[in-house]
Formats: C-alpha cells, structure tokens, sequence
C-alpha cells in the first residue's frame, strides 16, 4: 500500500475509532464526569512560505501595519520561537498549512529540492498542510518523495545523507488520477485533542495546470474545489467528526490596501471567498493562502451562519491563529465562540536553535555558490507593477533573456510576472551592502530554472497573447523586452483591450511572422496564455536564470529600467 493511501487509511480509521469510542458506556461514564463542557483547540496556520529560512529581505521581510508603519519579520527560526509560544498559552494545538510551503524558493532550499525546508517543518511540528501549485513545480513524481522520502533521482541526497520525507500528510482533496479518478493524494487528515476529532480536508487550487509545467502532471487532474470539499465534509460528518476545517490554497486580492493583517478588505467574489461562502455549512473554519496577501474575515455559510476566514502574509511574516471552542456533547465547533487572528512573526525573539541549526547547515552547504558575486546594481530594482503592469525587475528579466536568445533570431521577450518572486535591493534588512548581486540573491529572484524557449507567432498570434493578459477572473501583464510597445485600455472589452502595438518602432504587421523568446512555463500554455501554445519552430535556449545571471555580469552597475514600454488608458 502506498505511503499516501495509507496516511487516508490511517486517518479514517482513528476517525471511526473515535467515534466507536465515544458512544458506548464506558465513554458515557467518563463523559458524565467532565461534564457536557467545552474543548478548546488553537490552529496555527502556515501558508506560502517558499521555503524562505532566512529572514526574507526588502519589502518581502516587511509587514504593513495598519498605522502605515512596517515591522521587520519571517525567518523560519522566529517562526518556530512564536509557534512554540503560541503552543504554551493554551493545552491543545495543531499546526497546519495552506500550501506553497515549498516551491520558488530561495537557493538555500532549491538548491536541495527543499529538503531543509521540509526538515524544519517536520521540527516545528507540522501536522498536515494542503498541497498548493508550487508543491508541483518539479511534477507529482516529484511531490511523492517529497512526501515518502529518499534521494532525488538526478542529484541524489546533497543535504543529509539520507532524506527521510515528510512526517505530516500533503493533502489534495481535489486531486485524482487521470486514469482512475481515484484520489491521488490524501484528501484529509484527522487530528484529535482531549479525545474530540478535528478533520482537516486540504487542496490546491482547481488551476494549477495552468500555473506549473503541464509535463509534470500528466498522471493527475484537478478537480474543483467547492465539490471536493463538500465532498469530504459529508464523509467526515458520516463517520462522526463534526469539527471540520478547511485548508485551501485559493485566496484573494486585497481591494483596499491598508488596514494591517486582520483587516478585511476583500471584494466577496474573489476566489476565496467564493470558496468560503459556498463550501458546506458542515465546514467550521476557511484557511486559505495562495495570494500572498493578509485579511481576516467573517464570511456566512450557506446556512447562514459565520465562519473565518483568513490567510496570513507570505513568506513566513505571519501565522494564521484560530482558537476554536468544542461542544463535548456535540462535538462540533461553537461558531460564534470563534477568535481569528494573524500575528505577526517579530523578529524580536530568540530563534529557535534547533531551527538555526539546519539553517546553518543548508547556509555552510551552499555558501561556496551562493556567495559568488555575478553582478552590481546602483539601486533598488524592485518587482512592483505600475497601474500599466510593468515592473523595472521585470522589464530587466525579459531584457536579459531577449539577449540571451538573439542568437535563436528572437526580437523580442515576454516573461510571466509571477515567476519573478524577490526584489534586487542595493541593501540588505540591516542597511548594508554595496549594490553586489550574489548569485544566491538572483537565485532568489528567478528560482524555477526554466528553459528559455523561442518561437515563431504571427502578428495575429502576439496580439492575441496580448488580450489574454486580460480577462473577468484577472489582469495579469506580462513583461516585455524593450523595443516591445502598445496600450490597453481598462474600459474596453475583453478581446479589444489591447492597441497600438510597435516593435522598435514600426507596428506590428498581423501577418508577419516574429521570433518571440518566452520560458517553457509559458510555452505550455502556463498562467493561461493558451495562445502560446500556436508558437512554431519551437528553439530551446538556456536556463532564464543563466540568462539573468549574464545580463547582470555583463551590465555592471545596473539601474532599474524605465516603465515606459505599456500606456494604460482608461
């Protein structure tokens, strides 16, 4: 039996043994003396950590608050100091995640398939996270021994000497097998406190094909998540767990910026809180991550009744604490007796040395590459999007790969903003540094090591690309390589936003044909952009971070590149 089936098996099985154990007499008697009282349980939530085990810097490593002041934070070893501390204040807790907890993460992780990463939630406790689309990012094959444990199949065990897998369930309710639509990872997974039980059903996204590279999840597809969760929810409630708890990686985009970490400033059709609205009333709770943004709500089931829901910011900065309230008698969660709260991970406590220490071995293990300069910067180049959708960082990316790619006849480049995942900061947290980019520090920036793909499209098939940045669910602008100009309009229709479309000058001709250099995400139709998938005379290229790498060697003293290649118009 696999090692996944067996986590279901195991999880159901304590499942239906709590329930057997609680109706018969001798659980009567030890009923009769608590009391029909009231059980309290504290859930410590994770999400969208990237594997990020040191302090993350520039705005990543910073929290907003809601005064407008910021406050330094992350870093796994203070995660672990406030996780332990949060365990102290109360008897009962479970530590949970809303997934991305690896994947796009820095080369102190990456470097080892994130096995560190692993390692350190196995320490602080983890007792089951949902998988999110980064979970995916080498492939389900991938995702398995992440989970079961052993050596990579390519590079072998670099960190340990053997690398012993995850001790908690990665959860995919909504995930299946292509061939025979049976679960392909475990759906949820059952914790029990003071002899109450707590089932947690944990997803991905229903769009993660469209998010990693379609090769590596061939053998799985993904399901929507209102069905899934609707669906285990039933089961649970069937078998006896009444106190159920979703952990979802979908969240939202914050409407109205501002407000601190347990505002809400969400609209309520956004994905999340779709999902949070519509689930079944037999769910309790909504954790939920993937935006990378921080909100704490209150949003009504079906039955009208209130649940939270609540994601915490990215990267480690903050822990998503629910305590929750248990009828002995009912066993089920007393909704209005619910606290939420995103509490911020300070940097002001001592760090977790057990923590530290993998941390400094992961650092000692990859500190002769990752310190190795590539490049210098004059300033900040940051990744934030105008009102337009350009970032200098990503102007800067596509840049470097148009250059890297002349050679495949490429004249221009088209990178996807979310694989552009840190900042280039001329200083560190600490307001030290000279503008020396580290290969560790590019890395960061770009850690997917794509291959750089160039194909032909028609100046039909560009414009189309174009439009598809646009659509009812999103807005999502890719970066161009300079040279590439044109303007969208916000009030347009969808299909006719875009206008105006120049290549160094002279408008693009719809039937002409142009080599365009993309990465092999895009290539297969990743973020959406099915229209790359037409491209032709399809020509590989190099990795997108050697790309980086070399424009940066090459450019010495670099300065963030002007926005100017897109004009939004109302």
């Amino acid at each position: 039996m696999s090692s996944f089936r067996r986590l279901s098996v195991l999880a159901i099985t304590a499942a239906a043994a709590t329930v057997i154990s609680t109706t018969g007499p001798a659980q009567a008697d030890v009923q009769s003396l608590r009391g029909r009282g009231t059980v309290d349980v504290r859930l410590i939530g994770l999400n969208d950590l990237h594997g990020n085990l040191e302090p993350p810097t520039g705005s990543s490593g910073r929290v907003t608050l809601a005064d407008g002041t910021t406050v330094n934070a992350g870093g796994a070893a203070y995660n672990a100091t406030h996780i332990k501390n949060l365990q102290k204040e109360v008897k009962n807790s479970v530590i949970v995640g809303q997934g991305d907890l690896i994947g796009a993460s820095p080369l102190v992780s990456a470097l080892f398939h994130d096995e560190p990463t692993i390692e350190v939630l196995n320490k602080i406790g983890m007792k089951t996270t949902a998988a999110g689309n980064h979970e995916f990012d080498e492939g389900y094959k991938e995702l398995l021994r992440i989970q079961r444990g052993g050596c990579h199949p390519t590079d072998g065990c670099q960190f340990r000497d053997r690398y012993e897998g995850a001790r908690f369930p990665i959860l995919g309710a909504n995930v299946t097998n292509a061939k025979t639509g049976l679960p392909a990872l475990p759906p949820f997974w059952v914790e029990i406190r003071d002899g109450i039980p707590i089932g947690f059903i944990g997803m991905p996204l229903k769009d993660v094909p469209i998010l990693v590279d379609p090769h590596g999840i061939q053998e799985i597809r993904f399901g929507d998540e209102i069905k899934a969760a609707n669906r285990y929810a039933n089961f649970l409630d069937a078998i006896g767990v009444k106190s159920i708890v979703l952990l979802v990686h979908q969240g939202d985009q914050v409407t109205t910026p501002g407000g601190g970490p347990n505002a809400c400033n969400v609209a309520p059709q956004n994905p999340g809180s779709y999902i949070a609205a519509n689930v079944s009333p037999k769910i309790d709770a909504v954790l939920s991550g993937h935006s990378h943004q921080h909100y704490n709500c209150v949003i009504k089931d079906p039955a009208g009744n209130p649940r939270p829901f609540i994601e915490g910011l990215a990267f480690g900065r903050e822990l998503s604490v629910l305590d929750l309230k248990i009828d002995r008698r009912t066993r089920d969660v007393i909704r209005g007796e619910t606290k939420a709260e995103n509490k911020i991970v300070t940097r002001t406590v001592t760090p977790d040395p057990d923590v530290q220490a993998v941390i400094d071995l992961a650092k000692q293990k990859v500190a002769p590459i990752a310190n190795k300069p590539v490049g210098t910067i004059a300033e900040d180049i940051v990744r934030l999007q105008n009102a337009a959708g350009e970032s200098p960082l990503g102007n800067l990316i596509a840049d470097a790969q148009l250059e890297a790619t002349k050679s495949n006849g490429a004249v221009l480049a088209l990178m996807n903003p979310g694989g552009v995942r840190q900042d280039l900061v001329y200083k560190d947290s600490k307001g030290e540094g000279d503008g020396v980019v580290t290969f560790e520090e590019a890395a960061a920036v770009q850690p997917f090591n794509n291959i750089l793909q160039t194909v032909t499209l028609t100046g039909t098939d560009l414009k189309n690309v174009l439009e598809q940045q646009f659509t009812a669910a999103r807005t999502f602008v890719l970066q161009s390589s300079a040279g590439l100009k044109y303007t969208w309009s916000a009030s347009a229709p969808f299909g006719s936003k875009v206008s105006g479309i120049t290549l160094n000058g002279v408008a693009v001709d719809p039937k002409a044909s142009y080599r365009v250099t993309i990465n092999s995400f895009l290539q297969g139709g990743g973020d959406g952009f099915s229209e790359f998938i037409k491209g032709t005379n399809v020509t590989g290229g190099g990795i997108d971070l050697d790309a980086f790498v070399a424009w940066l060697g090459a450019h010495p003293g670099e300065k963030a590149p002007a926005t100017d290649r897109i004009t939004q118009i109302p």
